[in-house]
């Protein structure tokens, strides 16, 4: 027998998902209000329905699904996690209004799923209903035999156990009270220590750009006195490091939950003058990225064996410190020429780099150092001071601090940025930036024109910072060797 073709026989459609709507509350995005029936991302990646371009944001954060009759959000494994509430998660099921801040200071999404408030109450009414009839007052109610007699066994329970309950609820209530006032207690005076601790290391940067700007006009006066009490606000300068440092760990900025690459990440990126409290999102999982090239390679090997067997790391490190600045500029020499003193680079318009730290010409006369008769030439000249270790090295670090008091605002990775590609673009970028050290740091650089620095300035900054996280362990990181400069921080205290 053959059945007619109705429409009974035809697959079943399944319902549509309800309406799921999502405004930006933080941070710029293509738009500020979208709805969605179907799962979503959000993320920095092209692929995602909700696009990003801050920095604190993965590539694809976190994605919105629709399973079991609710919308549901899952962290994909972002650098810097996804938070409800200040809690971080990793799965949550979207009821009613959530809000949710992807990394920390990042993005603030809020999601509203359409109709998900009534939905529990539809499915309870029915054992609310039975609730009512056995348990509740409803003695004008026609009730059976059987309902009698559960109402009333109910009853003598309830009445035998109702004050021993009472003071559980009320002890529980009282604990609660006190655990939750505690948390936000903690919450709180956590986010105020954070917070002076922030002013704190940039009051320091203040400080010590000032100090530098008193100890060049009392260089000019040939004053002993004042040159003496010069030195001894850099020697309570240093102790104001110290107590920072100490600070930051009671924080727990350096916890347990950090793995050691991260660790060594934050104290790096300290060293070189900028906040680890105000790391934006993305710095560390960048930092490990360039790790993984130099890994692929033999050349931080070599240009670490070449630099000892010349005893370029100790005179170097010395020099660097001289003029007050962390030794970990080292590796700014590495990323320059290897450690190789005859290197020359391209041609450019604005002359040849050569030597160990890669000066032009006009920036080398500057620093007082002789340009010899084969500057137009890529060749190695012992008549151009740029070849000479001793003077370009020294010429290299006087350079660095001016760059570091002056348009870096006290910050290592503006100086670098600088040293790189000073004479264009990057400086241009620098100075649109606040002239304070709070408004003025990599940071700021990063949030505000991340896709306008130049691509080589961006490679060259995170391959000096991810030698210099090596360069404190280089056996964690796979290489047979010590740190170079462990000596070096040992006798000065790092």
């Amino acid at each position: 027998m053959r059945f007619p073709k109705t429409s009974f026989f035809k697959k079943r459609q399944p319902p549509p998902n309800p309406v799921i709507h999502l405004s930006v509350e933080k941070c710029e995005a293509e738009r500020t209000q979208y709805q969605f029936t179907q799962n979503f991302k959000v993320g920095r990646d092209e692929t995602c329905q909700v696009r990003f371009s801050s920095f604190e944001v993965s590539r694809i954060h976190i994605e919105v699904f629709f399973q079991d009759g609710h919308w549901w959000i899952k962290d994909l494994e972002s650098s810097n996690g996804t938070f409800i509430d200040f809690k971080k998660i990793d799965t949550a099921c979207l009821v009613n209004e959530t809000r949710v801040e992807l990394g920390n200071e990042g993005p603030v999404l809020t999601f509203t799923p359409q109709g998900e408030a009534e939905k529990p109450a539809e499915r309870a009414s029915e054992l609310d209903e039975y609730v009512e009839h056995y348990f509740g007052d409803s003695g004008s109610r026609p009730a059976g035999e059987r309902t009698l007699f559960i109402r009333q066994a109910y009853s003598q329970i309830q009445q035998k156990q109702k004050w021993r309950y009472g003071k559980i609820i009320a002890a529980l209530a009282v604990l609660f009270v006190i655990v939750g006032g505690y948390a936000v207690y903690q919450h709180v005076q956590i986010g105020k220590q954070r917070e002076l601790a922030l002013n704190f290391f940039y009051s320091m940067k203040a400080l010590e750009l000032d100090i530098a700007r008193v100890e060049q006009k009392v260089k000019k006066s040939n004053d002993r006195q004042l040159i003496a009490k010069a030195r001894s606000s850099r020697v309570r300068q240093q102790e104001m490091r110290k107590n920072y440092k100490n600070f930051i760990k009671e924080l727990g900025v350096y916890s347990n939950d950090l793995s050691e690459d991260e660790k060594l990440i934050l104290q790096v990126a300290g060293t070189f003058g900028e906040c680890e409290l105000n790391m934006p999102a993305g710095f560390v999982r960048e930092v490990k990225n360039y790790i993984k090239k130099w890994q692929a390679t033999d050349r931080y090997s070599k240009a670490i064996k070449r630099a000892e067997r010349y005893n370029y790391t100790l005179r170097i490190a010395e020099t660097i410190l001289d003029v007050d600045l962390p030794p970990q500029f080292f590796y700014l020499a590495l990323q320059e020429s290897d450690f190789n003193i005859n290197t020359s680079g391209p041609k450019t318009r604005f002359g040849i780099a050569k030597g160990i730290w890669q000066f032009i010409p006009a920036t080398a006369r500057k620093y007082g150092l002789r340009i010899g008769p084969l500057s137009r030439y890529r060749r190695p000249d012992r008549r151009d001071d740029r070849f000479d270790f001793e003077k370009s090295t020294a010429a290299a670090a006087n350079y660095l601090r001016d760059i570091y008091d002056t348009e870096a605002q006290a910050s290592g990775l503006l100086v670098m940025a600088s040293y790189n590609w000073g004479e264009h673009r990057v400086n241009a970028l620098i100075n649109k930036l606040p002239e304070n050290p709070q408004e003025r740091n990599f940071w700021r650089l990063l949030e505000r024109f991340k896709n306008e620095i130049p691509q080589q300035t961006y490679d060259y900054v995170f391959y000096i910072v991810s030698a210099a996280v090596i360069g404190e362990n280089p056996r964690f990181f796979g290489f047979d060797f010590e740190n170079p400069l462990a000596d070096i921080e040992k006798t000065f205290g790092g």
